[in-house]
């Protein structure tokens, strides 16, 4: 079947979206793994839904105005990406969309300065964590304040961890066995700044050599999910100037960031000032995201020295995010790097393929959704048993938490790295 999407009106994406629409055959298999049809039960509301209605506005059968409430309900998790037998490449269609879509609507002036306040912060540590000091401020007044605005507020912990300022260099321990340079994200240097001194210590003790590229940005991952290309074309622009190409890796400790840097071909079809990139860009682009792994992805094909036991028997449960298991397929190997710590037991959550409802801004703009699937996922968690749950990314870290104590049962919520941390230097 010949597509009828006006693929040369759309720019170096269009012919990607064509072909990801054709591919769908309407199987249905993505329905069971989409997790708002699990929540809402709409046929609109699941990836074959969207497809239909993505394709029909780009044919002009359908208005935009029509769509978007559907559209803007998908999480992009890629659930759908891992069930479908047809390969149907979901991103390349969800994506440019959006991005398509930003240009023609006209959101209301609370969604518009939400967005922006959101788009103008999270990706900047500094600007972030002046912003969530004055979130905490403003909770006594929350009641008075926009859905959207009340979703932001209650994201933030009680208490921010102080500031943990990064070196440029971090040696590896004894013989030197690879060399990376390390993105350290955004909103987890100010919410988890933990995590970043864990994966380096954890990658020195197993003879890694990590540069930290001063200056370095966002990654671009939430620009280019809420539809802001030309933003997230900027932003990555940034770091592929910046990051050196004579290292084994690039290592990304946050799910979103990895899956993020990993699109970069996709994102850099055109340049960062929205012109036909040369191919100079597209080639950059390329070899950086070949390099991208996620940390536990390069550990484990690494090898690493196995911890000393635990004093006691310690049972944990690993939640998959879904930027990790669905958009960069790693599942087995940030488990193969926990069942290294003797004495510990992973146990299996009960729906591990669903998203938790984190997903860049969703939180903010679709709060009940996210709302509903933060707590499902953490009455999945507390019926497996755990005493804690480790995970790879620092959006499910905060969601977990946020409905866990919700739940009257806040468990210690990890990164994985922090696990493997803490098990080489003195479990807490």
């Amino acid at each position: 079947m010949q597509h009828t999407i006006p693929v040369d009106t759309l720019g170096p994406m269009g012919e990607r979206m064509a072909h990801a629409v054709e591919a769908c055959v309407h199987c249905g298999f993505c329905l069971p793994a989409c997790p708002t049809y699990n929540v809402l039960g709409e046929e609109m509301d699941s990836p074959r839904g969207r497809i239909v209605l993505m394709k029909s506005v780009l044919e002009g059968q359908v208005q935009l105005e029509d769509a978007l409430p559907y559209v803007d309900r998908c999480l992009g998790c890629m659930g759908c990406v891992s069930a479908c037998p047809s390969g149907v490449a979901y991103g390349e269609l969800v994506l440019p969309f959006r991005a398509y879509a930003q240009e023609r609507r006209r959101r209301p002036l609370v969604q518009r300065a939400t967005r922006r306040l959101a788009l103008s912060t999270l990706p900047h540590p500094r600007r972030f964590r002046l912003a969530a000091l004055s979130g905490r401020a403003a909770r006594p007044v929350q009641e008075l304040l926009p859905g959207s605005l009340r979703a932001m507020l209650a994201l933030l912990p009680d208490e921010l961890p102080a500031a943990q300022p990064l070196p440029e260099f971090y040696p590896a321990q004894g013989r030197r066995r690879a060399r990376v340079a390390l993105l350290t994200g955004c909103a987890q240097q100010a919410l988890a700044p933990g995590i970043n001194w864990a994966t380096l210590r954890v990658l020195a003790r197993n003879g890694v050599e990590v540069v930290i590229p001063h200056g370095q940005g966002c990654c671009g991952a939430l620009a280019l999910h809420s539809g802001e290309m030309a933003m997230a074309r900027s932003q990555a622009a940034h770091n592929l100037r910046l990051f050196p190409s004579d290292v084994d890796a690039v290592i990304a400790n946050a799910a979103g960031c990895g899956s993020g840097m990993k699109e970069y071909p996709l994102l850099f079809e055109a340049a960062p000032d929205g012109t036909s990139a040369p191919d100079e860009w597209q080639s950059l682009a390329l070899s950086f995201a070949q390099k991208v792994q996620d940390v536990s992805v390069f550990l484990d094909s690494l090898g690493v020295e196995e911890p000393p036991p635990l004093e006691e028997p310690f049972v944990l449960a690993y939640h998959d995010a879904c930027h990790l298991a669905h958009a960069q397929g790693v599942i087995e190997a940030p488990r193969r790097l926990l069942q290294k710590v003797p004495n510990l037991t992973l146990v299996p959550i009960p729906e591990a393929d669903l998203c938790c409802g984190s997903a860049g801004m969703y939180n903010i703009e679709q709060p009940e959704i996210a709302r509903r699937l933060g707590q499902r996922k953490a009455r999945h968690i507390l019926d497996a048993g755990p005493q804690a749950v480790a995970t790879g990314n620092i959006g499910c870290m905060v969601q977990l938490r946020l409905h866990l104590t919700a739940l009257d049962h806040p468990l210690p919520v990890w990164h994985t790295l922090e696990v493997l941390d803490r098990a080489y230097h003195g479990w807490e």
